[in-house]
């Protein structure tokens, strides 16, 4: 059996936090389930025309569950990082970033995603938690080029690729279904070696083993 080469979740249920600007990403818990149903729940219509098409039982206890159960699998393997995004002041989930498609070998790079809920959508935090997550990805899981692929007519998600400096690439016919149909997006990408981002681009990484 092949062994994750960046072994990333050596005991179930271990703590990842990444600290940025005013706000932190953090593993998701079993625990988050009640603020995630409800940010999740109040913003749905905002979101489902950028994602892929919800589950009936998408934001019930047992789905999410299940959804922790494939972040800490995918986590364990090298596949993906799943996080959800906080304020650092109240600890008030407001969205997440997933980094998925983790590709070793000669490709060393990955796909991420995002969402924000409506109340705090366009107020930065995305941003902020984007530039935290950059310097993770490039030092920590030590990976060359990160990807975002959006919609043309998602202008906010366009804004927010370019100001963390993302490049456009390229059009991409047909690229994913999202909200139940086949959409073409762009595709931006950033490379380790890019010029720095403006403003902040460190983060503080905590990983704890313990469970």
């Amino acid at each position: 059996m092949a062994v994750s080469p960046l072994r990333f979740l050596p005991r179930r249920g271990a703590a990842l936090r990444i600290d940025g600007d005013g706000v932190y990403l953090r593993f998701p818990s079993r625990r988050d389930y009640a603020m995630w149903s409800h940010v999740r729940g109040s913003s749905r219509r905002f979101l489902e025309p950028w994602e892929p098409l919800w589950s009936h039982d998408d934001l019930t206890r047992q789905a999410f569950n299940r959804r922790i159960d494939r972040y800490e699998q995918d986590y364990r393997e090298g596949r993906a990082v799943a996080l959800f995004l906080f304020l650092s002041d109240s600890d008030q989930l407001v969205g997440g970033l997933n980094i998925g498609n983790i590709r070793r070998a000669a490709a060393q790079s990955c796909m991420i995603g995002y969402w924000m809920s409506e109340e705090n959508a366009g107020k930065g935090l995305m941003l902020a938690g984007l530039r935290a997550a950059i310097p993770y990805i490039f030092e920590r899981l030590q990976l060359h080029r990160i990807e975002a692929a959006c919609i043309p007519e998602n202008k906010r998600s366009v804004r927010l690729l370019e100001k963390a400096n993302f490049q456009y690439e390229g059009y991409l016919r047909g690229y994913l279904k999202i909200n139940g149909k086949w959409r073409d997006h762009h595709m931006y990408a950033l490379l380790a070696d890019d010029p720095a981002l403006d403003g902040p681009a460190t983060a503080k990484t905590k990983e704890n083993t313990g469970s």
